[in-house]
């Protein structure tokens, strides 16, 4: 499996791709559920293992809210979209068309729209995955996790076991125009071991 840390340009430059068309679809997906323009910046994707993610992510003790779904289909495995805590906060404000309040806590109908959000988003990165690799990828209901970043990482690394400890982490900053703000979220993909030799086969491009 760790083939995955040794890819080649060229095979990267292929997972990059699909993260991008991924995020594409995202950013179409978040205008058409906040009424904004929004433009997204190119992807960086990070192979790494999954205990070194959350400081990419958020500092270790910083609060985020995850949206954790379970990959089904010809592919198995986990996503997880984190964005860290203000963040879901504000894009919990922009979901509901509500003005910006600041701090505070994600009230019940934020943590609705955030799920449902992520729900759509990690979705949106699936299908181009399921189109480059040509199998079918289905997401389970979603669920959501508030709590510090590596709490939530370690519970999901944890879940999965010390032979798939490897994840995919695309960072996809997206612009949004008409309020002049920059939201950062995280795109987690933790295959199982099955699919990631499918994956691995898929951009042995040479």
């Amino acid at each position: 499996m760790y083939d995955l840390l040794s890819l080649k340009p060229m095979q990267l430059d292929a997972l990059r791709e699909v993260a991008n068309i991924g995020a594409g679809h995202a950013a179409t997906a978040l205008s058409q559920m906040t009424g904004q323009t929004i433009m997204i910046a190119v992807p960086t994707i990070n192979i790494t293992p999954l205990e070194e993610v959350p400081p990419c992510v958020a500092h270790p003790d910083e609060p985020v809210a995850a949206v954790l779904m379970n990959m089904l289909g010809d592919l198995t495995g986990r996503t997880l979209l984190v964005f860290p805590k203000p963040t879901a906060i504000r894009l919990g404000e922009l979901l509901l068309r509500r003005p910006h309040a600041g701090e505070g806590e994600l009230t019940e109908l934020e943590q609705s729209a955030i799920k449902e959000a992520g729900n759509i988003l990690s979705g949106a990165y699936m299908n181009a995955l399921s189109d480059f690799m040509g199998l079918m990828l289905l997401p389970s209901p979603p669920s959501l996790a508030i709590d510090m970043s590596r709490a939530v990482l370690t519970t999901a690394y944890l879940q999965f076991g010390s032979d798939r400890d490897l994840v995919f982490c695309v960072e996809t900053e997206f612009f949004m125009q008409d309020a002049n703000e920059r939201l950062r979220g995280f795109f987690l993909l933790l295959p199982d071991m099955p699919s990631l030799r499918a994956i691995l086969r898929a951009v042995r491009l040479d």
